[in-house]
């Protein structure tokens, strides 16, 4: 072996193993350290979100517990125990779960049949005894529950309580809801999630209407995925923080993924509280013609005694929902009823346009139109959207899109977008007004389910006509100014 062999031998004995060695520990080093950082950030977290969720079962038992106290003084309750007013025991529950604030209600006898659900009325006469000796068993009585609506099924943070009635022990199970804005509450970092775990083991499942989920579990996702990892070294630290880049990368990714997911939940779930709170002012309504239906048919002569009776009710009800719409009115502000000029909305519309490419945009427009009563905001929105969606469809080759506007006799003004891109099929135009339905890349579903709203906002019509390869044809009618 020559001097120069034997003298790089040494040199990589004294000096490079000594500095691979090295360099591997410190990636352990730090790996272990960013693992326990991680750690500790997650145990942070739980440890609030257990706070806030055992504050929260605390403030379901106060509710439970005023409403415990309240029962025993009804004696109209009572009375339908004993087989009395049947229509006042359906809806006892939900009443109360209103008053409250609570998004479930269920109350058993000492068999474990539901006398009354406030979240489900069809639940009555149901048998579901596991469901409270499970949340009594639960720790702090407090438990995930899965139960459902008249619509969809929903998940419920719920507690147990006990009430005895004429020597009888009746059980009272409330909670409230786990949804989106719940969880989003959990944690006031954008940066960071919280999502319910559900186990796989279907055993705990003791009604399809009702199940005890055993545990919750809370995901860390992501956080300070503004950072950003970046090197040059050739060495393991350049590699590690190479690898960390990627990692952060793709979280961050994932992150704005899971945002989106969770905007469109929301959205959701708005739609069913909407839907939920109106059948909630609605079904005392129902069941008062129904009473005065069967009083009509049994006892005319106790008619006009039957509607004093249930004339608060009747009250109650339609200033419920008097406010659920002044409410709701807020989040959508009412459009304003104007005479409008089509032709200078249409005119305005298409001067925003910017290039069509090889399209062709054609105008057709009537002259001597009437004008019809809308909000020229809520038309020109209309019409961004169907010539967007129009020149979109074209796929950026050569076509036509045209807009055209006649009278429509006494009935106002039509309005027409036309094109000659690629149609759509059967099963397309059946979706092709759902939120959230596309076929574009990058599309949010939203442009043709929100043309259908302001449409019937102001009071027209929208018809389509589409055949695959041949093209799309939408029609708007618009009542005129004397409609």
């Amino acid at each position: 072996m020559t001097f120069r062999a034997r003298l790089l031998l040494g040199f990589g004995a004294v000096v490079l193993v000594p500095l691979t060695v090295f360099g591997l520990r410190i990636r352990v080093v730090m790996a272990n350290r960013l693992t326990a950082e991680y750690q500790q950030r997650v145990a942070a977290l739980v440890s609030v979100i257990r706070a806030d969720l055992d504050q929260r079962s605390a403030g379901i038992a106060l509710r439970l517990a005023a409403l415990r106290d309240a029962i025993p003084r009804d004696n109209r309750f009572r009375a339908a125990l004993q087989g009395g007013e049947r229509t006042y025991l359906l809806d006892y529950a939900g009443d109360a779960m209103q008053l409250a604030g609570l998004s479930l209600l269920q109350i058993q006898d000492e068999t474990g049949r539901i006398v009354s659900s406030g979240h489900f009325r069809n639940e009555y006469d149901q048998s579901d005894p596991a469901l409270p000796r499970l949340l009594a068993a639960a720790p702090g009585r407090t438990a995930l529950v899965q139960a459902r609506t008249a619509e969809v099924p929903f998940l419920a943070l719920a507690r147990v309580d006990s009430v005895r009635l004429g020597g009888r022990a009746f059980t009272l199970v409330g909670g409230i809801a786990v949804d989106s804005s719940f969880l989003a509450r959990l944690t006031p970092d954008p940066e960071l999630m919280v999502a319910v775990a559900l186990p796989g083991d279907s055993s705990s499942v003791v009604d399809p209407t009702t199940r005890v989920v055993d545990s919750l579990t809370v995901t860390f996702v992501a956080e300070g995925l503004d950072v950003v990892f970046d090197s040059d070294r050739p060495d393991e630290i350049g590699a590690l923080t190479r690898l960390l880049g990627g990692m952060t990368e793709r979280l961050r990714a994932g992150a704005a993924r899971l945002r989106e997911a969770e905007r469109r939940l929301a959205m959701g779930d708005l739609a069913r509280q909407v839907n939920h709170d109106i059948k909630n002012g609605l079904i005392p309504i129902r069941n008062v013609f129904r009473h005065l239906g069967q009083a009509a048919g049994e006892s005319p002569d106790r008619l006009a005694a039957a509607f004093r009776d249930r004339q608060a009710t009747v009250d109650s009800s339609i200033s419920y929902l008097e406010n659920l719409a002044s409410n709701y009115a807020r989040l959508y502000p009412q459009p304003a009823r104007e005479s409008c000029d089509v032709n200078a909305v249409v005119r305005e519309t298409i001067s925003r346009v910017g290039g069509t490419g090889p399209a062709e945009l054609r105008l057709e427009l009537a002259e001597d139109l009437p004008p019809v009563r809308t909000d020229p905001l809520v038309l020109r929105r209309i019409l961004d959207n169907l010539i967007g969606n129009a020149l979109e469809s074209l796929a950026a080759q050569a076509g036509r899109v045209t807009v055209t506007t006649r009278a429509n006799g006494a009935a106002g003004v039509r309005v027409v977008v036309a094109d000659t891109g690629k149609g759509m099929t059967k099963e397309e135009l059946n979706r092709a007004f759902d939120d959230f339905y596309t076929t574009k890349p990058g599309g949010t579903g939203l442009g043709l389910s929100i043309v259908r709203r302001l449409v019937l906002d102001a009071n027209g019509a929208l018809r389509v006509e589409t055949q695959p390869g041949a093209g799309s044809t939408f029609i708007v009618e618009l009542p005129g100014e004397g409609a």
